[in-house]
Parts: structure tokens; sequence; C-alpha cells
């Protein structure tokens, strides 16, 4: 916690693809472990993304080529220039935290016969998972998940497919998600908008 910056420009790629065979294709997301060293979320398991690079562009384009060319540097998969991103949802990182992002996070289907592969410096492990066994990986302590992505895995859960979930999404409008922290740095808690306490705009 520390003096409210301007949040940097991000973008992730929530990656599906359609795991299991061919009569059970349930949709899986791949996630990355971040490095123990790093010194943002270190140890935690991630989507693919990072921050927005000049050489990326600007606006909606900009966000787009950062969340591909992120997959691409974190787990060494590659989309196509046509592949289809749609637009999954958008976090804003809560004003009292020093490190701050305004990240864009894109839907897409995996191509296929194409593994993760961890580039071993901002991540050290890759795995596809079904949300409600990420979820349930988290809720024992076998992975640490941050709070958007747990969100984002929840919203996923209505989804029996990788498919239904892009159409479910697809030409949806998305609104910024700004949590709040209340209280101080040694007791405080992070409420969401439509809570009771959300602070009004």
């Amino acid at each position: 916690m520390g003096t409210p910056s301007e949040p940097r420009p991000a973008a992730s790629v929530v990656l599906l693809r359609r795991g299991g065979k061919h009569g059970d294709r349930e949709l899986e997301v791949l996630l990355l472990k971040r490095s123990a060293e790093a010194k943002f979320m270190p140890n935690v398991w991630v989507f693919p993304g990072g921050a927005v690079d000049p050489a990326d562009g600007d606006g909606e384009a900009g966000y787009r080529a950062c969340a591909v060319r992120e997959l691409a540097e974190e787990a060494a998969i590659e989309l196509s220039t046509d592949e289809e991103l749609v637009l999954f949802s958008r976090w804003i990182t809560p004003a009292v935290i020093s490190t701050r992002f305004d990240a864009w996070f894109f839907l897409a289907l995996a191509p296929a016969h194409t593994p993760p592969k961890p580039d071993g410096v901002e991540t050290t492990d890759a795995a596809w998972f079904k949300p409600s066994a990420a979820l349930k990986a988290q809720e024992e302590g076998e992975i640490v998940l941050a709070f958007p992505t747990l969100s984002q895995l929840r919203s996923l859960l209505p989804h029996r497919t990788s498919d239904a979930a892009l159409a479910a999404h697809r030409g949806a409008t998305v609104e910024p998600v700004l949590p709040v922290v209340l209280g101080d740095r040694e007791n405080h808690r992070v409420v969401m908008p439509g809570d009771p306490d959300y602070p009004p705009a």
C-alpha cells in the first residue's frame, strides 16, 4: 500500500481449450505460476499477461497486441493474427496499491497441439485447469490465486465448454471493475462495486 498512482495499461489472455476426450470436451483454462523472485505477485498462479508496451499500439488494438505478445513470451503459445479475442473483463487495481494496472482480459481458444512452456524467468510452471478444479486447489492451499483471477474463474463456471464461454461474452458490454480497500495497512478489507459499503462515486 502506498501513494495512489496512475494505473499502467496491461492485458492478459484467458486461454481456453477443449479438454477431455471427444465425448467430454469440457472447458479448461491455462494458468501460469509466477516466479518466486518476481517483485509483483511471486508464486501466484495467473493468466498470461503483462504491461502494454509502446510498440503494441494504442487503444483496444494495443491491449490486444499486448495480450498476444505476452502469451507468446510467457507460455510459448502463438496466436495467429486472425485468432478471435473476446473482451472478457477489465480490472483496475485499487488506488491505495502502489503498483497499479488497468488490465484488460481477453478470452481466446488455444491452438491445437500447443503445450505451454513457461519461460523460466517470469513463469516457472504451467497447467490446464477446469475452473472448478482451480478454485478447489486454491481453497485447499495447493495454489495461490489473485482476487481478480478467482472472480473470473467463478464467472466461467456456468459454461461447460469453451465455445459456450466465447459465445456468452462475444459482443457483451464490459464495465471496468475497481475494487476499493477500506481500512489501514494493518486492518483492511476489499469491497467490490455493488457491495453495500462500496463508496459512492
